[in-house]
């Protein structure tokens, strides 16, 4: 696939050359944190676009980017598979679908992936264990056995780690920004959060999460930063 990104911007300032002006002195501001790498700042503009949803024009655009910046769309995919769990089935599907458009169009070959191992796929008493924690699985469990049973199955589809899937550190990024265009900012918050923390972040990593976050809805960004700043004094010492 031929990446042109510059050409992206033109077709916005065809739509409306002011719009395109603001949109570029945002988006420049924004992409220029320091602190997280290209690929992050890929995967969390792809995770916006599938929140808000924003599939059209915004999701190529930052599929265009992601390729130009060594992105595959066998990683969107990981990423896809992975914020299912938060974003919704409905919504991660709406972008696969898009994603397979995109790549059809381009003539792009379809990645291939490694089926799961059916023990992560079953329920009930003879399921493999699951790496939701101890404390967390307790709280759901008073919620709901039933709910809980489909957490700890999200936990073992998703936990899968290795070659070609995301970081931890990225998957906390993601999840994190999940809980910021949903406005979920309470424990899953305080979890993702914490987990971005033990997978090596510091705290100025994860307040560039919110930096960068801005872009895609300034008040949701600040409502996080209340929520974030609280976590952070809760979580840990600063570093």
């Amino acid at each position: 696939m031929t990446v042109h990104a510059s050409t992206d911007f033109d077709t916005i300032n065809e739509m409306d050359p002011v719009f395109a002006q603001m949109a570029a002195a945002s988006v420049g501001h924004c992409w220029a944190v320091p602190e997280l790498t290209d690929r992050e700042k890929v995967f969390l503009a792809l995770v916006a676009d599938v929140c808000q949803p924003a599939l059209g024009f915004p999701f190529e655009m930052h599929v265009r980017a992601g390729l130009q910046r060594g992105v595959s769309t066998a990683d969107i995919r990981a990423l896809l598979r992975l914020i299912s769990y938060d974003s919704g089935y409905v919504a991660a599907l709406a972008a696969l679908e898009r994603l397979a458009e995109i790549e059809a169009a381009a003539g792009l070959p379809r990645p291939d992936a490694e089926p799961l191992p059916r023990e992560l796929l079953e329920t009930g008493p003879g399921a493999a264990p699951t790496p939701l924690p101890a404390p967390v699985r307790a709280e759901l469990a008073e919620l709901d056995a039933y709910f809980l049973e489909y957490f700890d199955l999200q936990s073992r589809m998703r936990g899968v780690q290795g070659p070609g899937t995301l970081s931890v550190r990225e998957r906390a990024f993601t999840t994190m920004s999940i809980d910021v265009h949903y406005q979920t900012l309470d424990e899953t918050f305080r979890i993702h959060v914490g987990r971005a923390l033990g997978g090596g972040a510091s705290h100025e990593d994860v307040r560039a999460v919110l930096r960068f976050n801005a872009q895609f809805g300034v008040t949701r960004a600040w409502q996080a930063w209340k929520a974030l700043n609280a976590c952070l004094a809760e979580l840990a010492p600063a570093r």
